[in-house]
């Protein structure tokens, strides 16, 4: 049939996310999920409890099917890709048992002797436990004098439950000096100057040193970035009152040390062991090199009579500068002098492309001509290599680079970004930074980033089972050293990594088991070596039909969204949408010929699990790295390297927008019922279709919060929530609600404060007036089920 003539699809019959989404909480609310093999694992964006039984929990790790093919043969049938998705610091929720700490003394976990895997639960003990075989190489390993215990006489240790490594999924091991981090190797030469030789050998763990750097420059100190980034850190340090009135406690590591540096056209250090905080400038911008030997850290808790008042004086001490141009790369390689031999975290601030020193940047090309040619490409890489080399210069020094970006014109986020993108860092993306509306965001944003867990100088390696290997192609803001090595300068709770899985030319049986571990060795904030363990076992499927009924949607969408974020960098954007329509196309296809029962050809056949799966990848077309209408490479980039690292859950809300609406909230939701508990709301399909003139909505997309506002919406809904009752009053500027005594007002606040503690930080927030305000433009392009982003509406793409 022509596909002019084909019958119109009823939006209302075609599947929706929603629906999964609200069934999945629904089956997990009231019961905990245990991780034993051959269990089907709870959505990503479900609040669920789960127990260790020797698998890692899904908030740890989690896979595109939980029962893998016996074969490449029918991976190849069911056309569903193989990959597994890790994020070794996910935070778990209060009432779950926390990950064990084991404390392994001067020899160490125990290891395979041959593929060096960490002993788990699914290992097997032999000879009367003076052996144990590996389920990953079966090779069987000696077991140590001290490490000895007897078995029962179902062949298990007699102290298997005192030892968290042989029945828990996730551990943490304590590792003596052999798995300290390694100083990197000499050079030839060094990208900068030192007068001291540079440390070799292991490096003895110690407290993260921070360091704080600020742009000084006219646009940053003008437009008010320099004074809020100065606010904002004071409170990280000392606590104190917010832009919104919250107050908070202080949040940097009492064991931690720190350190301040400026810059613009030259360098500037501070001696924060003097009580006058002098102030040296380095302004050789090619070889840089620190310009005092003590001083230069130190303890906030000690020193805060000189730290305080030299945060509050920065803005007025620059504020006359007419200096517009910094130098930025030389600034970052001022940081890896400082941090050499340590490691440690780098937050710079900054507002201005760098075209000074060390990875100076040329004028902003014309992007329109660029846009949807093979030269697109180039948009998204660093335009001067030296962006990619300081890059891993600070991650094999175990620094971790993370970037506050406040633009007012372009910035060049492909080249600069590249630095934290490979030391594992994080962008945080203001463009036309104003402190009303942005600071509460920024501060944030920063207290997150310190309360949360991390790790720095990070070694991550992925192993498999006999039957499976782990591919080359690994996904995330990483530095890939070898096939099988990740290095990171910090890692976070906030980030997860993932590996594309293939057989190998042996065939499995349903009796065989797929085993998976990650090993990621890191240092903690406080100074001990650690190493985390995460372990999975899976069930072999040799039927089609039990591969996709274990199949997960949320994995497999995160994998096309990191494959096709890579494909970006290598072929034509349009190329890269078709591709993701043909993958989406070749799933179902796999369904339809292995598993479903004959039917018409034009009958759209979806399996259970994957009935999302379309809106999902339209919605991915749509996503701002990968849409098809011109936007600017700066904001591609930014959103790119966010969507890169981020965890499944915050990709699937990011990716599918949640959606409520807010004039038809139950009297009794978001408010604590007589338990404590609070049942929030169901949310509603993306698309106007299911909107109303007179209704009040709130979509959020973990980056962006957007009130929009029916032309026709009731006065007393608007007094109830904003505080006015006419639109035409209301402040389309609007940084925050109101705080009303209304139930309206309690319930919307209760939403927006469960998400906030959910994530860690809070978004930012936008009112948006039918056809008055811009921002309109933006909540409508989050409705990914309407025809908009260049790209068809969602019954169009079913068609």
């Amino acid at each position: 049939m022509d596909p002019g003539l084909r019958p119109r699809i009823d939006a209302s019959q075609v599947p929706s996310p929603i629906e999964l989404v609200e069934e999945d909480k629904l089956k997990w609310e009231d019961q905990a999920y245990g991780t034993l093999p051959g269990s089907y694992a709870p959505a990503s964006t479900t609040d669920f409890i789960a127990i260790d039984q020797g698998n890692s929990s899904p908030k740890f790790a989690r896979v595109t099917t939980w029962k893998f093919p016996s074969s490449s043969r029918l991976a190849s049938e069911c056309q569903i890709p193989l990959a597994v998705v890790f994020q070794p610091f996910a935070e778990l929720d209060p009432v779950e048992e926390p990950v064990p700490l084991i404390q392994t003394g001067e020899s160490g976990p125990a290891r395979c002797e041959r593929c060096r895997a960490y002993i788990n639960p699914w290992c097997l003990w032999v000879a009367g436990g003076t052996r144990w075989k590996c389920n990953l190489c079966s090779h069987e390993t000696e077991v140590s004098a001290e490490y000895f215990c007897s078995l029962d006489a179902n062949l298990m240790r007699l102290d298997h439950l005192q030892r968290p490594e042989l029945n828990k999924g996730t551990v943490d091991f304590v590792v003596p000096e052999e798995y300290w981090a390694i100083n990197p190797p000499e050079g030839i030469t060094l990208p900068y100057y030192t007068v001291t030789p540079r440390s070799t050998g292991p490096r003895n763990p110690e407290p993260m040193k921070y360091i704080f750097a600020f742009d000084v420059s006219y646009e940053t100190v003008q437009s008010g970035f320099l004074a809020s980034a100065c606010a904002c850190v004071s409170r990280i340090l000392f606590g104190g009152t917010t832009a919104d009135g919250a107050s908070v406690d202080a949040c940097f590591p009492p064991e931690s040390s720190v350190a301040f540096l400026t810059y613009d056209q030259t360098v500037h250090f501070y001696d924060l062991s003097s009580d006058r905080t002098p102030m040296l400038v380095v302004s050789d911008l090619e070889e840089v090199f620190v310009p005092l030997q003590r001083g230069l850290f130190v303890n906030p808790s000690q020193r805060r009579e000189v730290l305080k008042p030299l945060l509050t004086s920065l803005p007025e001490r620059f504020q006359d500068t007419s200096v517009a141009r910094v130098a930025l790369g030389s600034l970052i390689r001022s940081c890896l002098a400082a941090l050499a031999g340590h490691g440690g975290q780098v937050l710079v601030f900054s507002s201005t492309m760098p075209t000074l020193g060390v990875g100076q940047l040329k004028a902003q090309p014309t992007e329109s001509e660029f846009f949807d040619t093979d030269k697109e490409r180039v948009l998204y890489k660093p335009r001067d290599e030296t962006w990619t080399e300081i890059g891993q210069e600070c991650v094999v020094d175990g620094i971790g680079v993370s970037m506050v970006m406040a633009p007012f014109k372009y910035m060049d986020v492909g080249s600069v970004g590249a630095v934290a993108s490979l030391t594992g860092g994080d962008l945080f993306y203001h463009p036309r930074f104003d402190p009303s509306r942005d600071e509460i965001v920024l501060d944030s944003q920063l207290q997150r980033m310190m309360r949360r867990m991390q790790g720095y100088n990070c070694v991550m390696r992925i192993r498999s089972s006999n039957g499976i290997k782990i591919t080359n192609t690994h996904y995330g803001n990483f530095y890939q050293t070898s096939p099988t090595n990740l290095e990171f300068g910090t890692l976070d709770a906030d980030k997860a990594i993932s590996v594309v899985l293939e057989h190998t030319s042996r065939t499995l049986s349903s009796r065989d088991s797929v085993h998976l571990q990650s090993s990621l060795l890191y240092t903690t904030i406080s100074g001990e070596r650690r190493a985390r363990i995460c372990n999975l076992s899976l069930p072999v499927a040799e039927l089609a039909g039990n591969v996709f009924q274990f199949a997960d949607l949320d994995t497999t969408v995160c994998h096309m969204a990191r494959e096709a974020l890579a494909l970006r960098l290598k072929q034509k954007m349009s190329i890269v949408r078709e591709d993701l329509t043909e993958k989406c196309g070749s799933v179902l296809l796999g369904y339809r010929k292995n598993c479903a029962a004959s039917s018409r050809a034009d009958q759209l056949i979806l399996p259970e699990v994957f009935k999302a799966l379309p809106p999902y990848t339209l919605a991915l077309s749509k996503s701002k790295p990968l849409k098809g209408l011109l936007v600017s490479s700066d904001a591609r980039n930014y959103h790119a390297h966010r969507m890169n690292s981020m965890s499944i859950r915050s990709l699937i809300h990011y990716l599918y927008p949640q959606l409520m609406a807010l004039h038809d909230l139950e009297d009794d939701v978001a408010l604590p019922d007589e338990y404590g508990r609070t049942r929030l709301p169901s949310v509603t399909r993306n698309s106007h279709t299911y909107m109303e003139a007179n209704g009040i909505y709130l979509i959020d997309n973990e980056e962006l919060s957007i009130f929009w506002v029916g032309h026709s919406v009731s006065p007393n809904l608007l007094l109830d929530l904003f505080g006015v009752d006419d639109v035409m009053l209301l402040d389309p500027h609007l940084a925050r609600l109101p705080v009303l005594e209304t139930r309206l007002s309690t319930q919307v606040r209760n939403i927006l404060t469960h998400r906030h503690l959910r994530r860690g930080r809070v978004n930012k927030m936008m009112v948006a007036r039918q056809n008055l305000d811009a921002s309109e433009i933006e909540f409508s392009d989050m409705l990914v089920e309407d025809q908009n982003n260049g790209n068809m509406s969602y019954t169009d793409f079913c068609r």
